[in-house]
C-alpha cells in the first residue's frame, strides 16, 4: 500500500477538520432554529467553530548554523515550488527566528522586526501588535524568484560596537564558542532583524501549518521569548545535526538548554542530516549503511535518546529528488522515512486533542439541549395526564386542578428565593475567583518582584525575588482552587435540592481543575531556573539586563498563562450555572402553560379536546426533535472519528495513534 506524504496527510487532516466544522455548524443552526439553545450555548459553539478554523499546527526546526535546517524545510514542505524557497547555502542563512504562515485575508508579505527593538521593554508578542515597528515588504507569491530574493533578507547582519551588542542582549565571547566573537576592530556582527514573519499563500500554510525556523546558538539564546514560548508551544521540534560533524559542543548546548527540556517527548525528533556526504563512490551500500548506523548509535548515546527517535537523511538530495520526481533518489535520501515518523507522531496527537475538545464541548451542549427537550416532554405529558382526567368532569374538578397548579407554583417560587440567594453568593465568589487569576493581581505581584529586584544588591536577592514571584503566583492559584471548591459545593447542594423538591432532571455539575495552570507555571519556572535563575547568569549578567529579560519573557508568559486560565474559568462559571438556569426557566414556563390551559378549559369546556390534541402533537414533535438531536450528535461523532483519507483515491490511513 502506498503511503501518503506528510503534505498529503496534512491536507487530509485539514479536510477532516473542515468536516468537523460543518458538523458543528449544523448542530448550532439546528439548536437555534428549534429554540433549544440560549445565548451562552450559541457563544460556546461559535467559539468552538472559530477555534477549529484558527487551528494551527506548528513545526519548529532547531539547530546550529550550517546543519541544513532551511534545506530540510524546503524538502519537506516546499518542494512543489520546483526550487528552494528559503535561502539555503553554506554558512549562516537564518539569523533571526522566522515564522512561515498564512492568515486568511492577509496579503503576501515579509515582516521584519529591527534588532534595535531589543532595547525596548516589549517582547515580540507585544510588538506584533504594533504595525509601525515592523519593516514590511510585499511578496510576489506567484514568483519563486522574487520570493527567494525577498527571503534572503532574514539572513542580513550588521556590525555594532561591543557595548551596543551587549545592550541588545547578545553574549560576547572572544573565542566565539559561547557567544558572539568581536572582530579585530572591536565591532560585532549581529543579526539585522530580531524576528521575521513570512506570510504567503502556500497550500499547506493555508490549511493551518506554521513553520518556525530558528537561528543558531548565539542568536537563539539572546531571545528568551523564543525558548520560553515559541519552542515549548510548538507541536513538533526537529533538532538537526550534521552527519559530518556529529554532536558538537554547541549542538549539545542547544539540545540540553532548548530542546531536551521538560517531560515532553512526543514530537521531539533528531535529524542526522547530510548523509549524502558518505556517498563518495568508494564504499558500497552495506558499508555506507553500517557507517550511518554507527553514527546513529553515537548520537543516541551522546544525547541519551532512543535510536528510534533519530533519523538519518539527506535533505538536499531529498529536495532534488522531489523536484525531479526521482523515486530512487528519494528513497536513498530517507526523507520519506522522516516524514512518515513526523506524521505518525505529530498528526495523531494533534487530531486527538482536537477530537476530544470538540466532542467534549458538543456532547455537553447536546446533553443540555436533550435535558431541555425531556423537560418539555415531561411537561407536555403532565398536562396531557391532567387534562385527560378532566373528560366528563364538572367545573369544580377544573377549579381544583387550577388550585393544585397554583400551590405548586407558590412552592416553586419559594424555592426560587433560595436559588436567587445562592445566585448572589455565586456572583460574589465568582468575582473573587477571577480576581485571584486576574490582571490586577498579576500586576501587583509583578510590581513587588520588580521592587525587590531593584532593592537587591546581591545576586542572592535577585534569585530570591524570582523564586518568591513564582511562589506567590502559585499561592494565588491555591486561593482560586479554594474558591472553586466552595462554588462547586454550593451548586452541588442546589442542584440536588431542585432535583428532589421539584423533580428537575439535573446531574451533578463538573468541577474545574487548575492542574493545567499549575503545570504550565511549573514548566515555566523550570525553564526560568535553567536559563535565568542560575549562578552563572546571576554572576555574569548586569542586574538591569537580567531584570529586562525576566520581565520581558517570564512575567509575560505568566500573564499569558493566567489570562488563558481566567478565560477557562469564566467559561466554566457560565457552563456550571447554565443547566440549572435553563431548567428553572423551562419549569416556570411549563407551570405557566399548565395554569393557562386549565383557565381556558374552565372558561370554555369545549376547548378541552382541542387542547389535548395540541398537546399530543407537541409530544410527537418533541420526540422527533430528540431523534434529530441524536442524529446530529452521531454525525459529529462520525466526522471526528473518521480516518484521514488521501483525496486522490480510496486508500485510507488512520492517524489514530
Amino acid at each position: 500500500m502506498n503511503r501518503m506524504t506528510l503534505a498529503e496527510q496534512f491536507s487530509a487532516y485539514s479536510r477532516w477538520r473542515g468536516e468537523a466544522i460543518e458538523a458543528v455548524l449544523r448542530l448550532r443552526n439546528w439548536l437555534s432554529r428549534n429554540d433549544v439553545s440560549d445565548v451562552q450555548a450559541d457563544q460556546r459553539l461559535q467559539f468552538l467553530i472559530e477555534r477549529l478554523r484558527a487551528d494551527k499546527l506548528t513545526v519548529a526546526f532547531v539547530a546550529e548554523f550550517s546543519r541544513g535546517k532551511s534545506e530540510l524545510i524546503n524538502a519537506i514542505f516546499f518542494a512543489d515550488r520546483g526550487a528552494r524557497i528559503l535561502p539555503s547555502s553554506a554558512g549562516r542563512t537564518t539569523m533571526c527566528p522566522t515564522e512561515l504562515q498564512w492568515t486568511p485575508g492577509a496579503s503576501p508579505e515579509l515582516r521584519l522586526l529591527p534588532i534595535d527593538t531589543r532595547a525596548r521593554a516589549e517582547p515580540v508578542s507585544e510588538l506584533k501588535r504594533m504595525e509601525d515597528q515592523w519593516t514590511v515588504e510585499p511578496l510576489e507569491a506567484g514568483s519563486t524568484v522574487r520570493l527567494q530574493e525577498a527571503l534572503l533578507r532574514v539572513g542580513e547582519v550588521k556590525r555594532v560596537s561591543e557595548d551596543e551588542a551587549a545592550r541588545l542582549g547578545f553574549k560576547l565571547d572572544a573565542s566565539g564558542e559561547s557567544g558572539l566573537k568581536p572582530g579585530g576592530d572591536g565591532m560585532v556582527e549581529v543579526p539585522k532583524w530580531r524576528h521575521a514573519v513570512i506570510q504567503f499563500p502556500h497550500p499547506l500554510l493555508e490549511q493551518g501549518l506554521a513553520v518556525l525556523d530558528t537561528p543558531g546558538l548565539n542568536a537563539i539564546g539572546a531571545e528568551p521569548e523564543l525558548t520560553l514560548s515559541l519552542l515549548p508551544n510548538a507541536h513538533a521540534v526537529l533538532f538537526i545535526l550534521a552527519a559530518d560533524t556529529g554532536v558538537t559542543l554547541s549542538d549539545m548546548t542547544v539540545w540540553r538548554d532548548y530542546v531536551n527540556v521538560g517531560a515532553r517527548s512526543k514530537g521531539r525528533i533528531v535529524v542526522l542530516n547530510k548523509i549524502d556526504g558518505l556517498w563518495d563512490g568508494l564504499r558500497d551500500e552495506v558499508s555506507i549503511n553500517a557507517e550511518i548506523e554507527r553514527q546513529v548509535g553515537s548520537v543516541s548515546e551522546t544525547l541519551e535518546i532512543d535510536r528510534a527517535s533519530i533519523f538519518p537523511v539527506s535533505a538536499q538530495k531529498g529536495l532534488v529528488a522531489r523536484i525531479n520526481d526521482d523515486k530512487e533518489l528519494l528513497e536513498k535520501s530517507r526523507l520519506s522515512v522522516l516524514e512518515r515518523a513526523l506524521s505518525e507522531d505529530l498528526l495523531p496527537a494533534k487530531q486527538e486533542i482536537v477530537r476530544e475538545n470538540t466532542l467534549g464541548e458538543t456532547r455537553d451542549l447536546v446533553n443540555q439541549a436533550n435535558v431541555l427537550l425531556q423537560a418539555r416532554l415531561s411537561g407536555v405529558k403532565e398536562q396531557l395526564r391532567e387534562l385527560s382526567g378532566l373528560y366528563g368532569k364538572n367545573r369544580g374538578v377544573v377549579e381544583y386542578l387550577m388550585y393544585k397548579i397554583r400551590v405548586e407554583k407558590d412552592e416553586f417560587e419559594q424555592g426560587l428565593k433560595k436559588y436567587y440567594a445562592v445566585r448572589s453568593v455565586f456572583t460574589g465568589l465568582s468575582n473573587q475567583l477571577l480576581a485571584h487569576l486576574g490582571v490586577d493581581t498579576l500586576r501587583t505581584e509583578t510590581r513587588k518582584t520588580r521592587d525587590a529586584m531593584l532593592e537587591s544588591r546581591l545576586s542572592l536577592g535577585l534569585r530570591e525575588a524570582m523564586t518568591d514571584f513564582f511562589a506567590r503566583m502559585r499561592a494565588n492559584i491555591g486561593k482560586a482552587e479554594t474558591d472553586i471548591a466552595e462554588i462547586y459545593r454550593m451548586l452541588d447542594v442546589m442542584y440536588k435540592r431542585f432535583s428532589v423538591e421539584h423533580g428537575l432532571k439535573l446531574t451533578a455539575p463538573e468541577r474545574f481543575s487548575t492542574r493545567t495552570c499549575e503545570a504550565a507555571l511549573s514548566r515555566l519556572e523550570d525553564t526560568c531556573n535553567r536559563q535565568l535563575n542560575t549562578t552563572l547568569m546571576l554572576m555574569t549578567t548586569e542586574k538591569h539586563v537580567l531584570m529586562k529579560k525576566f520581565f520581558e519573557t517570564v512575567a509575560v508568559q505568566v500573564r499569558h498563562i493566567f489570562e488563558s486560565t481566567n478565560r477557562d474559568v469564566e467559561q466554566w462559571l457560565r457552563v456550571i450555572m447554565a443547566p440549572l438556569e435553563i431548567q428553572v426557566r423551562e419549569y416556570q414556563l411549563q407551570l405557566k402553560r399548565r395554569l393557562e390551559s386549565a383557565r381556558r378549559i374552565h372558561q370554555a369546556t369545549d376547548t378541552l379536546e382541542n387542547r389535548v390534541e395540541e398537546l399530543k402533537q407537541s409530544e410527537v414533535s418533541i420526540v422527533a426533535l430528540s431523534g434529530e438531536l441524536a442524529d446530529l450528535q452521531d454525525n459529529i461523532q462520525r466526522a471526528l472519528e473518521n480516518a484521514v483519507t488521501d483525496g486522490n483515491d480510496d486508500r485510507r490511513l488512520a492517524i489514530v495513534a
